[in-house]
This record gives C-alpha cells, structure tokens and sequence, in this order.
C-alpha cells in the first residue's frame, strides 16, 4: 500500500489533480451543470467517486482540512466563470 499523503501541498495538487481529470473526462456535463445551474447535482457521482479516491490517499487529519471540496470550486466552478449562468 502507498503512504498516505500528510502534507497540505501534495494534497491540494493531489485533489486539483482528481479535480482536473473530472474536467477532462465530463466537460460537457460540467458545461450543462453550470448553465442549468445544477452541477452539484449532475456531477454528484463523479464528485463523490473523486472524494473517496482523494481520501483514499491522504490521512484523515488532511481530509478533515477540506482540500478536495476547494479543488472542486477552484478547478470545475471558478475556471468556468465564461460560462452563462444564472448564478452569475
């Protein structure tokens, strides 16, 4: 088994990282969730599936720090501030 991750550096890239591949992978979902203004909602299990990965590699006390949830807005909401929506 690999170490765990108990550094807050490697786990945001690690969690930017999780974050970056569910972009890739479902832009198009994401595209669609923020223009309807449900992407928590259409995103839930990958979300959720990436959540269980990142907390698979880091120690309890770094997930407790919320890093991956930060991931998350900072990599599939802000980067897509182009996006119609009526949010914002």
């Amino acid at each position: 088994m690999a170490t765990l991750i108990d550094n807050s550096k490697r786990a945001r890239q690690r969690a930017r990282a999780i974050a970056s591949d569910l972009t890739l992978y479902h832009e198009a979902k994401i595209l669609e969730g923020i223009s309807n203004d449900n992407l928590f909602e259409v995103m839930n299990d990958e979300i959720n599936e990436g959540r269980e990965l990142f907390k698979s590699r880091v120690t309890e006390d770094i997930f407790k720090e919320n890093i991956y949830e930060r991931a998350i807005v900072d990599v599939l909401v802000k980067s897509k501030g182009h996006v119609k929506s009526k949010i914002w």
